[in-house]
């Protein structure tokens, strides 16, 4: 019997209330660029700001991308140093 409270508690203490995963959305509401501008009024679904958020998380992916990609063929084009070419191979290596 007290295993089963045990872990009850357990199962209770890790689960998210409906008040923080609306605190969790307010915040993300907030932060995406795409929903603060373009929001008429305070109240947006929950669904539409994970939508929102997802696509702003991948456009930021592609963006990282498209960036790389110029900033290799800019490296392979553009006489550099020993020196500053490790020094920006090991910036772009980072995880």
């Amino acid at each position: 019997m007290s295993s089963r409270r045990t872990s009850s508690r357990r199962t209770t203490s890790s689960q998210i209330s409906d008040q923080q995963i609306t605190i969790l959305i307010a915040r993300m509401q907030q932060a995406i660029p795409e929903i603060t501008g373009a929001r008429t009024s305070n109240k947006v679904s929950a669904t539409k700001v994970l939508e929102e958020t997802c696509n702003y998380i991948k456009s930021l992916h592609r963006d990282i991308s498209d960036l790389s990609e110029r900033l290799s063929q800019l490296l392979a084009t553009t006489e550099l140093s020993s020196e500053e070419a490790a020094v920006i191979r090991s910036l772009l290596t980072r995880n």
